[in-house]
């Protein structure tokens, strides 16, 4: 009769290593999924960020061009003028209201 008891024991102890691996393994494979959804959702992040990088940079040109312009004399005459500022010798013509 020991000697059943002993290949019982045995048997019991193969079964917990199995059990012990199986459940290891399913842990496992739910981490990894995870990290793959978390993966996905990161990349997707990464190409709204660089998208919004690019917008940025070109609007930052954009106000760097216009900053530029402001400070040319094209702009000037053209505020002058909407002011109703004139150079000394230029005439202004007006439609009259009839």
């Amino acid at each position: 009769m020991g000697s059943k008891r002993r290949k019982g024991g045995r048997n019991t102890g193969a079964m917990s290593v199995v059990f012990i691996v199986i459940v290891f393994v399913v842990v496992m494979s739910i981490q990894i999924l995870k990290l793959k959804e978390k993966d996905k959702l990161l990349l997707e992040r990464e190409q709204t960020l660089q998208e919004q990088l690019a917008q940025e940079e070109q609007r930052a040109e954009e106000l760097k061009d216009l900053d530029l312009y402001t400070r040319s004399m094209e702009y000037i005459k053209e505020m002058a003028n909407k002011m109703g500022l004139v150079f000394e010798n230029e005439i202004i013509f007006k439609e009259s209201g009839e």
